[in-house]
C-alpha cells in the first residue's frame, strides 16, 4: 500500500462557509486552514473543536478571514497548540486583517470572542517559509516534508504540496492562472499527477470567458470616473490587506496618467501598516514590479494619488468634494464600510462598487441581489462614554471589584506566611537553629570579641528559625579599561522585533501607534448603543470582478493537466461542487471525492511503495547524467535482502537484457523559442507551431493527458527539406532531451 491518506472536511464543502480541513498522512494530522466569516459565528466551528486537540502541524494557505480568521479563537477555546506554517506575507497581513477584525467590532459591539493578545498569542509562534522550500518535519512528522508554492489570488497565497515517500498530496485552492499587476499566475501547472489533488469548486459554474485585463481595468476606471464627473462619491468595500492592493495600483496607474484630482482615500484601522509591509514585500509580487525596482529602484506601492486613512474622524474631516474610498470590510456588516455605505447609501449621485461577491448571508451579498433590494434594514452601532447614575454605578462596582481582589489578595499572603513558619523545631535536625539558646560556654571560652562556628555552611541572623540558603553574588569582571560587558545582554531578539513590529504595525508616521493607543488603552467606561435603520438605496450597484480567482473554464483545464490520481473537491455551492464533481469524473480522473461535513475518506494511494537500499556495488557501475535539476541513470538490478532484513537493489547475476531506448524530457514549445533565440536562430509562432529559420517548422501533435487522468502522448514533429538548417535545428531539438 501507499502512503496513508485520509481527508476530513471540518467545515466549507457543498456550500461556501469558511475553509478548514482536516488531512491525515500516515497518522500525522495537518489541519489546512483555520478559516471564520466575517459573522464570527461560533457554531461553525463545533467540527473543529473536537480534534483541535488532535492536531499536529496547521498550514495557512491566504492571509484572509476565510483562511485564517479562527485561529485565536482556536487556540484560546480549543486548546489548538500545534505549530503553524505559512508564507511571510500571510503572517504578517494575517495578523493585520484580525487587528481590523476585532477593532472594528470592539468599536460597535461588546466584541469578547477573541482579544489582540490572543492575536498575538497565535500568530507568535509562525514558521515562515519562502515559495518552493522544502520544509522537512521532525518527531511524530519524520519523513514528511511540506513546501509552499504560488497560488496567485493574494499576496503570499499558498499552493500546499506535502511528500511522504515519494507521493505528492496537493492543497490548492482559490489559484489564479492569470498574471495581474501586483502577482504573478500560479504554478499549480507544474504538478503532474499527484496521488491527491484537494481543490475547491468556488468558481465551477463561472464560464464566462474572462475579460483581457486592460479590458476590465478601463471598465472599471471608467465606471468609477463617470460617477466622480457627476458629483458623486465612490464606495469600494475592500478586505483589509488582500485584494486591495491589486486595485490601489490599478486606481494609482489611472490616477496618474490622467492627471486626475479626486481624492482617493484607503480607510482601515491599518491601512498604514498595509502599505508599508506591501513596500517590503516587493520579492514576493510580480516579475514585473521586482524589476521595476532592480533596475530603477521604483516601489510600486508609494502611493502619490491615495491617502491612507485609519479613522472616520479624517475622512469627515476631509474636503467635500467627489471622492473615492476604500474601505474595510468588504462584507459591509462591520468597518468603516458599513458605516459609510449607511450615509452615502440614499444620495442617487453615488456608487457602491464591489469587486468580489460577497460572503454567503452578509449585507453585501444581499446587495448583490439581481435585482437588489429597494430599502434595507440596518444596524448603527456605537461606543459612547458612560456618564451620571451609569458612571457612578459602573465607578462603585469597579471598587467593589478591587475591593474583593485585593482581600483576596490579603488572604492569599497571608496562608503563605503561615505555611513559610515550622511550628515543630526538631532539635535532632542539625540543619535547625534554635535561636533561644545561649551558647555561653563559647563566649566564656573566648572572650566577647571572638565566636566560633560549629555549623557546616553559614551564621543565620539571629530572628531565623529555619535556614538560610547562601547567596551567591555575580561579581563583575573588570579590566583595564573598566567594567567587561556581555554584548548579547544588549541585542534586542527577533522575537522581541517580532513582537514591536506586530504591536507597532511598521507604520513610519507613527499613525497606527496613535490610533492603536487611543483605542486599545482607552479606558474611559463606555457602552455601546444601538437603533436598527432602514437605510433607502438609490445609490448604484456595481459589480466588476477583481476576485482574482480562475474561472471555470481555466479550473477544468488545469485539473486535465495536472491529472491527480484522486481529486478531492471543497468550498463551492453544492450545484457547483457537484457539476465540477461529474465534469472531472468523465475527463479527469475516476477517483473523485466530495465529501461532507466530518465525513472521513480514505484517499490512500493504490499505488506499493517500497523503501530500497542502493548497494555500493550497484551504483559503482552506474553512469549519472545531469538533466535539469536532475540526474538520471537507467539502472538494471535485482531485488535482495540486506542483513536488516531492508530491501536491496543489486547487480544483476546476468548480462543485462537489451530495452528500448527512453526518451527523458518535456519539451515546452515556448522555451525552445527562447533557446533558438539564443543560438541566433530567427524563430516565431505561427498558426500554433514554432517556424525556426526560413524553412524548418516545429510543432507538438497529440494530448496531454487522456480521459481517465493517463498521460497521453505527445509527439513532435520536425518539418522541412533536408538542408544545413534542419539539421541544426534537429541537433538543438535532441539536446533538449535524454536518450536512455
Amino acid at each position: 500500500m501507499g502512503t496513508s491518506v485520509h481527508v476530513t472536511p471540518l467545515c466549507g464543502v457543498y456550500n461556501e462557509n469558511p475553509l478548514s480541513y482536516l488531512v491525515s498522512i500516515d497518522g500525522f494530522n495537518f489541519l489546512i486552514d483555520c478559516g471564520w466569516n466575517d459573522l464570527f459565528d461560533p457554531s461553525l466551528l463545533q467540527p473543529l473543536s473536537r480534534v483541535a486537540s488532535t492536531i499536529d502541524a496547521v498550514l495557512l494557505s491566504h492571509p484572509d478571514t476565510l483562511h485564517l480568521g479562527a485561529l485565536p479563537y482556536a487556540m484560546k477555546q480549543f486548546g489548538l497548540s500545534a505549530p503553524v506554517y505559512s508564507t511571510e506575507p500571510v503572517y504578517r497581513l494575517g495578523l493585520l486583517t484580525m487587528y481590523d477584525q476585532y477593532l472594528s467590532r470592539k468599536q460597535v459591539s461588546e466584541f469578547e470572542l477573541f482579544t489582540l493578545d490572543d492575536i498575538d498569542s497565535a500568530f507568535q509562534n509562525v514558521t515562515r517559509l519562502t515559495y518552493s522550500q522544502n520544509y522537512h518535519l521532525s518527531g511524530k512528522g519524520e519523513g514528511i516534508v511540506i513546501a509552499p508554492h504560488v497560488a496567485g489570488h493574494l499576496l503570499g497565497g499558498t499552493v500546499w504540496k506535502i511528500t511522504k515517500d515519494g507521493e505528492d498530496v496537493i492543497y490548492a485552492v482559490d489559484f489564479n492562472r492569470r498574471k495581474e499587476k501586483h502577482l504573478n499566475g500560479t504554478v499549480l501547472e507544474s504538478f503532474v499527477r499527484p496521488a491527491v489533488l484537494i481543490t475547491d469548486a468556488y468558481n465551477a459554474l463561472n464560464n464566462q470567458p474572462p475579460k483581457q485585463q486592460r479590458e476590465r481595468d478601463r471598465d472599471f476606471v471608467d465606471t468609477i470616473s463617470r460617477t466622480l464627473e457627476a458629483g458623486g462619491n465612490v464606495l469600494l468595500p475592500v478586505d483589509t490587506a488582500g485584494r486591495v492592493l491589486e486595485l490601489l495600483l490599478v486606481l494609482e496607474e489611472h490616477w496618474a496618467m490622467k492627471s486626475l484630482n479626486y481624492p482617493i482615500f484607503y480607510l482601515t484601522y491599518v491601512s498604514s501598516s498595509t502599505i508599508d509591509y506591501a513596500k517590503s514585500f516587493l520579492e514576493w509580487m510580480s516579475d514585473a514590479i521586482a524589476k521595476s525596482f532592480e533596475t530603477s529602484r521604483d516601489n510600486a506601492f508609494l502611493l502619490k494619488h491615495v491617502t491612507l486613512l485609519i479613522s472616520k474622524n479624517e475622512l469627515d474631516k476631509a474636503p467635500d468634494v467627489p471622492k473615492v474610498v476604500l474601505a474595510s470590510m468588504a462584507s459591509l456588516e462591520a468597518g468603516f464600510s458599513h458605516d459609510i455605505f449607511v450615509e452615502w447609501a440614499a444620495d442617487v449621485k453615488n456608487l457602491v462598487l464591489f469587486t468580489e461577491r460577497g460572503q454567503f448571508g452578509t449585507l453585501a451579498r444581499m446587495l448583490q441581489a439581481d435585482p437588489p433590494p429597494k430599502a434595507v434594514k440596518v444596524m448603527m452601532s456605537r461606543r459612547v462614554p458612560l456618564v451620571g447614575e451609569e458612571l457612578i454605578a459602573h465607578e462603585e462596582e469597579q471598587n467593589r471589584l478591587k475591593k474583593e481582589e485585593a482581600l483576596k489578595a490579603s488572604l492569599i499572603k497571608e496562608e503563605e506566611s503561615k505555611a513559610s513558619i515550622v511550628p515543630d523545631i526538631d532539635s535532632s535536625d542539625p540543619m535547625v537553629i534554635d535561636t533561644n539558646s545561649k551558647h555561653s560556654s563559647l563566649d566564656g571560652q573566648h572572650g566577647s570579641g571572638y565566636r566560633d562556628i560549629l555549623i557546616d555552611g553559614f551564621v543565620p541572623p539571629s530572628t531565623s528559625v529555619a535556614p538560610m540558603f547562601p547567596l551567591y553574588e555575580n561579581a563583575s569582571d573588570w579590566d583595564d579599561f573598566g567594567e567587561v560587558i556581555n554584548p548579547d545582554d544588549y541585542v534586542i531578539k527577533d522575537e522581541d522585533m517580532d513582537q514591536a513590529a506586530m504591536r507597532v504595525g511598521g507604520d513610519m508616521d507613527g499613525k497606527v501607534d496613535e490610533a492603536s493607543a487611543s483605542l486599545i488603552l482607552d479606558t474611559t467606561p463606555s457602552k455601546v448603543i444601538s437603533n436598527e435603520l432602514t437605510v433607502q438605496v438609490k445609490s448604484s450597484l456595481i459589480y466588476v470582478d477583481y476576485e482574482g480567482r480562475s474561472d471555470g473554464r481555466s479550473v477544468k483545464s488545469i485539473l486535465a493537466h495536472v491529472a491527480p490520481l484522486k481529486l478531492v473537491l471543497v468550498h463551492g455551492s453544492a450545484e457547483a461542487t457537484e457539476h465540477l464533481k461529474q465534469h472531472c469524473l468523465k475527463h479527469v480522473c475516476p477517483h473523485v471525492y466530495a465529501p461532507q461535513i466530518e465525513e472521513k475518506i480514505d484517499v490512500t494511494s493504490d499505488l506499493c511503495a517500497y523503501k530500497v537500499q542502493l548497494s555500493e556495488k550497484l551504483m559503482s557501475n552506474v553512469l549519472f547524467k545531469k538533466l535539469g535539476d536532475y540526474e538520471i541513470a537507467w539502472v538494471d538490478a535485482e531485488v535482495g535482502k540486506t542483513e536488516n532484513e531492508m530491501l536491496s537493489l543489486l547487480p544483476i547475476s546476468t548480462p543485462a537484457p537489451p530495452h528500448k531506448s527512453v526518451v527523458v524530457g518535456d519539451l515546452k514549445l515556448a522555451d525552445f523559442k527562447q533557446f533558438l533565440a539564443s543560438k541566433g536562430v530567427k524563430v516565431e509562432f505561427a498558426g500554433g507551431a514554432l517556424r525556426c529559420g526560413e524553412y524548418v517548422t516545429l510543432r507538438k501533435v497529440g494530448f496531454a493527458s487522456q480521459k481517465g487522468g493517463g498521460s497521453g502522448t505527445q509527439q513532435i514533429i520536425i518539418e522541412g527539406p533536408l538542408c544545413e538548417d534542419y539539421y541544426k535545428i534537429r541537433d538543438y531539438l535532441y539536446s533538449q532531451f535524454y536518450l536512455l
